[in-house]
């Protein structure tokens, strides 16, 4: 019997075929997760960074989608920030960002988006511990009292890196500064990892940056820890003093971080990643990651952190003022 062309044949063939190349398919390929990327306006080697990604495992489970963490810290984050607002409302895009967003407006002279306008404020997750870290061939200070002694010895002669002007970590140098009565060169920098690596290299003196960032060098000895900015140790360096207790009785700055998202998402969409970040952030094994890099999280209502946004430009603005810096 001739079956070259029996059309009865050649369906069995063809399903046959059909069902060995299916086999061979990953099941997940067959119902792929949707995809959420966290655009972080911060550099790899960041707090936020840090955070993210010790988070991103169970913020996927918990959102039902594969996380991606897509670091654009261009322009002191700028460039990160304006993605986010350029970006579809429909949940499947957000970010991870510090307390830089909203000092932005008070140091720089134009923005292309609105802050808070363009952006949807979902919970304010928690804060990070800051510290004050020298190269300690550079700077040769054990503490408080040795370091502005330094400082006061070569006026400006020093200079001090950070993740970008205009950021936290800017500011709270300057407000150290400012505090100890001292002075200082800035310089701005792509983000955290550079200047951690200029700070270890010796091309810059010292800087304020999010313990996270720093834990590892610090216990090398290739940075020296000076003091926390925090109003009480760190859990997670009980053996790094507070300015506080150096004779800077009040002397604290905070950062926070927060998870936001672009200009009008629904309702709906915002309490399903709030639930998600409140699932991510209870997680037995990101609660531990938050205690080792010193984190606290005390994650507010929406409500909650789209009042604090507000509140927290017009404090800011204060601050930037009270230091002296120029828009630029």
């Amino acid at each position: 019997m001739n079956t070259r062309h029996d059309p009865a044949r050649r369906s069995l063939l063809a399903a046959t075929a059909a069902t060995a190349a299916t086999s061979l398919v990953p099941l997940g390929a067959l119902a792929q997760a949707p995809t959420v990327r966290f655009i972080l306006p911060n550099a790899t080697g960041s707090g936020v960074d840090a955070i993210t990604r010790a988070a991103q495992p169970a913020l996927g489970k918990a959102l039902g989608a594969s996380v991606v963490v897509d670091n654009q810290s261009g322009a002191s984050g700028i460039v990160g920030l304006q993605a986010l607002a350029r970006s579809a409302p429909d949940g499947h895009t957000l970010s991870v960002v510090s307390n830089n967003v909203v000092i932005f407006p008070s140091v720089l002279k134009s923005l292309p988006f609105d802050m808070p306008g363009d952006f949807t404020p979902i919970a304010v997750v928690g804060s990070t511990p800051m510290v004050l870290v020298a190269n300690p061939n550079k700077m040769p200070a054990a503490n408080h009292k040795e370091f502005v002694a330094l400082l006061k010895a070569k006026p400006g002669g020093y200079n001090f890196g950070s993740g970008g002007s205009g950021t936290i970590l800017h500011l709270a140098a300057e407000l150290y500064l400012d505090a100890a009565g001292a002075k200082a060169q800035h310089v701005p920098y792509k983000g955290v990892g550079p200047m951690v690596a200029d700070l270890m290299g010796g091309q810059i003196d010292f800087a304020v940056a999010a313990l996270p960032s720093v834990q590892g060098q610090i216990k090398a000895g290739a940075l020296r820890p000076i003091g926390t900015l925090t109003p009480q140790r760190s859990p997670a360096a009980q053996d790094i003093p507070t300015f506080a207790e150096q004779g800077m009785p009040g002397f604290a700055v905070e950062a926070w971080f927060a998870v936001i998202g672009p200009k009008g998402m629904s309702a709906a969409n915002v309490q399903k990643v709030h639930g998600a970040v409140v699932s991510a952030f209870g997680d037995p094994a990101v609660k531990e990651a938050m205690a080792k890099q010193g984190n606290t999280i005390q994650i507010s209502s929406v409500e909650e952190a789209q009042a604090a946004f507000r509140r927290e430009l017009a404090k800011y603005a204060a601050v930037v003022k009270k230091v002296g810096l120029e828009p630029q």
